[in-house]
This record gives structure tokens, sequence and C-alpha cells, in this order.
């Protein structure tokens, strides 16, 4: 194949983060030159970061080396992020020619639409990855598309319920992501963000939107989308425990925290199949009433869990997370968490339902129970819950997930009942259609080599 540089920038959220790295791996592991570009601050926090042949690394500054301020509403530091970064890019790009490694094709995430701008005054090729759930990006479009879209020209306008989309379910104002509600804070930005998406996909000749999915799993999402030409690439998984092209590839790399290095060994020592993994990402904030009902429901349901929950430096100064737990449970602050979901002792996660650890529970072959917070989490697991059947919701009542509930939901994953049986059985034969998909032949292989070939 002709030699491309790729250039692939993600915003340092590790939500972010993980995906776009996979898809600079698997790129350079297919031979091309791939630069993965984030800000100066992320870069900086970053750890581990992967070595392979025909992968670098480059920052740009988004105006807040230092990091965002504390106190800055995150749609002005868009606006930042897009004049600085801007203008920061193009020096990128610029010095890239100049050293004889000219970008052949940009890739862009959520966030990051300017760089559609930047790749048309450079006259690059330009590919959208999306890094939600195809159903996710299905909304946006019925919502946003010129043609009848209710969000296409104005935000003033109150959505009707529930939505009805070609082959799926009915999506109710609690099935959509949160921010597409004019009740939600993020809506005065984000939905100028999406908008702007659809409208860059809509103008473009010969858009190109590789997506982190695969087509057994959302397959009617993706027909929707098919007029703004979308490719299903993923799962983007580390390759060891996806594709196998490198059994070395064991985390997604790039962690902006330092995990602990004690829960293997505690892991080793429990029965197959018995652990409860809780673990609800980078950017969640529990309420500490929240937070009581979780721990009061694992011990109550005496199952050992491994529970990952990010300390302040006053809690790790302080106090001992794991005093009281007797040895049922280890609460640690980060782990690898490809690492731990393929153990073989866990048998269930708890998380917010985030589309990567939605895919990462699918291709370990572990059940969820989602806990959704914010964003497309509820949308997946909207999916997850009635389209997939590969977990359970938890269900909150005045916005606190009840121990009671916590301890049904455990019961039905991890019991002998018929429903949890079924669900396991579905989650197995999800993990198999993505392991199809990823390798020689299959429907993402595929559709990544075609990708390729059109540059």
């Amino acid at each position: 194949m002709k030699k491309h540089h790729f250039l692939i920038i993600s915003l340092p959220a590790q939500g972010h983060i993980n995906p776009t790295l996979q898809l600079a791996k698997n790129l350079a592991r297919a031979g091309a030159r791939c630069t993965f570009v984030t800000t100066v601050h992320g870069f900086r926090k970053m750890n581990n970061l992967p070595s392979i042949d025909g992968l670098f690394y480059a920052s740009i500054s988004d105006g807040h080396d230092d990091g965002m301020p504390k106190e800055m509403y995150f749609g002005d530091y868009l606006n930042d992020l897009k004049r600085v970064g801007s203008e920061n890019l193009k020096n990128l790009l610029q010095q890239f020619t100049d050293d004889g490694y000219p970008v052949t094709c940009l890739v862009y995430t959520i966030l990051f639409t300017w760089v559609a701008e930047v790749a048309r005054e450079y006259h690059a090729p330009l590919a959208f990855l999306a890094i939600q759930c195809a159903t996710a990006f299905a909304i946006y479009y019925y919502l946003f598309t010129t043609n009848n879209g209710m969000y296409s020209s104005t935000t003033e306008v109150e959505l009707s319920f529930p939505l009805k989309l070609p082959e799926l379910p009915l999506f109710s104002r609690d099935d959509i992501p949160t921010f597409l509600l004019q009740s939600d804070s993020a809506s005065s930005f984000m939905i100028p963000v999406v908008r702007e998406h659809i409208k860059i996909l809509e103008n473009d000749p010969n858009p190109r939107v590789l997506i982190n999915t695969f087509d057994a799993l959302e397959e009617k999402s993706l027909k929707i989308l098919e007029k703004i030409g979308v490719s299903s690439i993923g799962p983007l998984i580390p390759s060891a425990f996806c594709d196998g092209n490198d059994v070395n590839d064991k985390s997604f790399g790039c962690e902006l925290f330092d995990k602990s290095e004690n829960y293997s060994q505690w892991l080793d020592l429990k029965a197959e199949g018995s652990v409860v993994y809780i673990s609800f990402g980078s950017l969640a904030v529990l309420k500490e009433e929240q937070k009581e009902e979780i721990l009061k429901g694992l011990l109550e349901s005496e199952r050992p869990f491994l529970w990952v929950i990010r300390l302040s430096n006053e809690d790790g100064k302080n106090k001992n997370v794991n005093y009281g737990l007797n040895g049922k449970g280890m609460i640690v602050p980060w782990c690898s968490q490809m690492e731990v979901l393929f153990h073989k002792s866990i048998g269930c996660f708890v998380s917010h339902c985030g589309w990567n650890s939605t895919l990462e529970s699918i291709v370990a072959d572990v059940p969820l129970i989602g806990y959704p917070q914010f964003s497309d989490q509820v949308t997946n697991i909207k999916m997850v819950e009635e389209v997939w059947g590969t977990g359970v919701r938890a269900r909150a009542e005045e916005g606190i997930v009840k121990r009671e509930e916590l301890k049904r939901c455990l019961k039905i994953l991890m019991g002998d009942g018929e429903k949890g049986n079924e669900i396991r059985r579905n989650v197995k034969k999800y993990k198999d259609l993505a392991m199809e998909a990823v390798k020689g032949g299959g429907s993402s292989h595929y559709n990544l080599n075609k990708f390729l070939d059109s540059l």
C-alpha cells in the first residue's frame, strides 16, 4: 500500500485516548506512519506510551499548557481549543511537510470539528472517528440532518418522545444522549458541536466515518448512516485480546493515572467467575451516598469484589480505603481494565456503561450492570438491556441506586436463573461475532482495508 502518514488527534481524556490510540497502533501495524496527537498538558500526563514501528507522538497547545482552570466553563475551553489548537495544528502539519513526512490523512474525533477546516486548507483527506456507539450517532443524524432533523438549524425546539428510528426500539427522553436535552448543562455547547459534525459530513462529497463498533452488533443503526460513508472498524481493543496480531499488545497504553500493582495476585486467589469488578471510568464523580450504597450492597451480596475508586490526594493520605473490608473486597485507585476483565475470576462488570467499557465487557465475555450517568451512557445501556441482552440496568431512586437494587442485579447476572444464563449466552455470542469481525476476512478488517484503499 502507499506509504500513508496519518495524524490522529484526540482529547486528553481516557475514554477518547483508548480507541484513538488503538486505531493508531492498528494503522502502524498495517504499514502506515501514524502520529498520535493530543494537547501539551494531556501529553505530559500520559504514562507508558506504546512503542511500535511507525507510531509517533506529538502535542499541540490549547492555550492551557498547565491544564484547564477548574472554574473554567467547558464551552469556553472548546473555543480556546479551536482558536489556539487550529493554528498550532497547522504549524505541526507544516513541520511534518518540511521534514519530509507530509500528512496524507487527518483523523479527528468528537469535539474537534475545526480539524475539518484545517484539513481543507491543507488539502488533505479527512476521516471522522466516531468513538460512541452507532446507535447514538444514528440519533444525532436523525435529529440534525438537513432534510428533516429537528435540530438542523435551531435548538429552540422541544423534542417530542418517543423518538422512532427505522428498525430500532423506541427511545424515550431517558434513552438519548443527555446533552441533547435542553435541560442538560452541556447542551449549550454540545448541540452546536454535533450539528457542525453532521453539516461537515453532509457537505463532503466523499465523507469518511470510521466507527468503533462491528456490523453484527449494530447492523440496523449502521444502515441508517449509510449516506454519510460510515464504516465499522471495531472493536478497537488491544490486539492480544482481539485479532491476535500482536500478542504483546495487552493494554491501550498512555494511561493518565498510575495503576495499583497488587490486585493481580488478589484476583489469582479467587474462584473462576466469582468476582464483581466495579469501575466508573476516569471522569465519574460518585456522591458519597452512592458510594455507601454500592459498598453495602457488595458486602451484603457476600461476593468478592474489586472496585476502582480514584482518590483525591487528601483521601489517599488520610484513610486506608480497604479498612473494614476483611478481605471480602479490594479497592484500588486505578488498574489495567483489559487485564482485569480478562482475568478468569471476573464474573460481572459494574460500570457507568461508557461505550469503551460496553465493548470491552463483550470482548471479555463478561455481563454488565449499567449505572448510566451522562452523555451516551443512557443509550448504551438501553441497547445492552433491551436489544443485545448482554446486561441489565440498575434503576435509580431519586438519583441513587440503592443497595437492594445492586443485589438484585448481581443475583440475576451471577446466579443460576434462566435470565442470567440467557444474558451469559448473549455475551458469548457477541464476543464470538466481535472476534470474527476483526480477524482476516471479517467485516471490520475488510472495512479498515477498504478505507486505506480509498485514500
